[in-house]
């Protein structure tokens, strides 16, 4: 029986040996992983990490693959379970800080201390700028007030689009 899911179809190549098949499945979901785990962490870096440490479990899981679910939600469990096991670590340790950063604020030479930067392209209009970042920062809030897997659910339905039953499989509920 041929599964419907073409990422399982994928999947299930590259464990009979199609090693572009992961190549496939990297770029159709790696930017889709990183916009989820930039929600979780906070954190670019972090985020980009754990992307790339999704993965490299699913390489390690090419032989033990079984589809029992869609390709996605095995995945966005696997970088979930990641994600929060980087927060619990995260709150153990000291916070990074940045090697290239200036000791001194004056010593990029800004009379202000603040780095210099160079615009390449036009800024959208100020006022809708502070309009967008206004309203950014009550959805964020509000966001922040729900429950972790709350938030999870939410962004899986609405930025990624998956059913309440793919959510309910990631989620163990």
């Amino acid at each position: 029986m041929q599964p419907r899911d073409p990422d399982v179809r994928l999947m299930l190549a590259y464990r009979e040996g199609d090693t572009s098949a992961l190549g496939l499945l990297y770029a159709r979901w790696a930017p889709r992983l990183l916009r989820y785990l930039e929600q979780i962490v906070r954190q670019p870096a972090v985020a980009e990490e754990l992307v790339q440490e999704t993965f490299i479990r699913v390489l390690d899981a090419r032989e033990r693959y079984v589809p029992e679910a869609r390709f996605s939600t095995w995945l966005f469990h696997i970088a979930r379970n990641l994600a929060l096991n980087e927060l619990a670590r995260a709150r153990s340790r000291h916070p990074h800080c940045s090697t290239d950063a200036p000791a001194d604020p004056e010593a990029d030479g800004s009379p202000s201390g603040r780095p210099r930067f160079v615009l390449i392209a036009p800024t959208p209009d100020p006022a809708e700028e502070v309009d967008g970042r206004r309203r950014y920062a009550r959805v964020a809030a509000a966001l922040s007030e729900l429950p972790e897997r709350q938030q999870t659910a939410l962004w899986l339905a609405v930025v990624e689009g998956q059913s309440y039953e793919e959510i309910a499989g990631l989620l163990g509920s």
